[in-house]
């Protein structure tokens, strides 16, 4: 599989997302989904200590075992955990690293994300405590999450991580401009639009059993404005011998400054569509047709 830059870290194009550990999916569901990103040419598995309060980065670092040393595991910190932690303060930055690394079994993460701005707490404080952390051989690259470009401007970052996808477009003003400004690689979550660009959601039918939209996820992407531009994204796709998932995925790889679609996934099965469709490079006129 195709690699791209993040730093000095060589990532898979295609990545997994581990939200779902731990919340959604067990240990066990765990370690197939883990087993069939790798076999599948996945070598960038990005986590957080707050997904399953901890259990992600447990069940991922359990999964890997002694395959660690062949991937790269991104992780961050300073979503609240609980009353006494979260933040970007160095001396909780120095606690939240060890307690990932304890969880992850590791003794470096590759890539150490603040998951959120600090207003509290100045920039230069946060960067010096990560710096610290990279000296000591315990973090690798440092990068930022959910930053405007401003606050990308006031940092010293390998990358970003910010929502993008077909659906939500809003970094094309000024973040992506930035990021490529700067040498930042991008990282888009919930680059299938919370689900909307799965494929399951189709205008005029009922909302499938079991799934987000149904559950209340996403009020603002299940619109009808929306479901009709998915019948049209569809239908260029199926157009081309291929699905509305794989269209939302390779329209993101094909973007130079994205390092790697870190889409998540429940089930080998999953992984197996997440991970092909980077191998679909559109045509510039297909990316014109969505909207380049």
């Amino acid at each position: 599989m195709e690699t791209r830059k993040i730093g000095s870290l060589d990532v898979s194009l295609a990545g997994l997302g581990c939200n779902n550990f731990g919340w959604r999916i067990d240990a066990q569901a765990t370690a197939t989904v883990v087993d069939a990103a790798i076999e599948a040419g996945i070598n960038f598995f990005d986590t957080a200590d707050i997904y399953g309060k901890g259990q992600s980065e447990e069940y991922l670092g359990k999964a890997l075992g002694t395959r660690r040393k062949d991937v790269l595991v991104a992780t961050k910190f300073g979503m609240k955990m609980d009353e006494e932690n979260f933040g970007a303060k160095p001396a909780y930055i120095h606690r939240a690293a060890e307690a990932s690394l304890r969880r992850l079994g590791t003794d470096r993460i590759d890539l150490y994300q603040i998951h959120q701005p600090d207003p509290s707490v100045p920039i230069e404080d946060t960067l010096g405590a990560l710096e610290d952390l990279k000296k000591a051989g315990k973090v690798r690259e440092i990068g930022c999450s959910n930053f405007s470009a401003e606050q990308l401007r006031a940092g010293r970052f390998a990358s970003l991580q910010n929502q993008y996808s077909l659906i939500h477009r809003e970094p094309e003003k000024d973040v992506l401009p930035e990021c490529e400004r700067l040498g930042v690689a991008f990282l888009p979550y919930f680059p299938l639009g919370n689900g909307l660009l799965t494929g399951k959601y189709r205008k005029g039918q009922p909302l499938p059993e079991g799934s987000r939209a149904q559950a209340g996820f996403g009020p603002k992407v299940f619109t009808e404005e929306n479901l009709d531009k998915v019948e049209a994204w569809t239908k260029l796709a199926e157009s081309q011998g291929h699905t509305l998932l794989e269209l939302a995925i390779s329209w993101l790889a094909s973007r130079p400054i994205v390092a790697s679609v870190i889409a998540g996934a429940k089930s080998p099965e999953q992984v197996k569509q997440n991970a092909q469709a980077v191998h679909w490079k559109l045509t510039e006129s297909s990316q014109l047709s969505v909207g380049n």
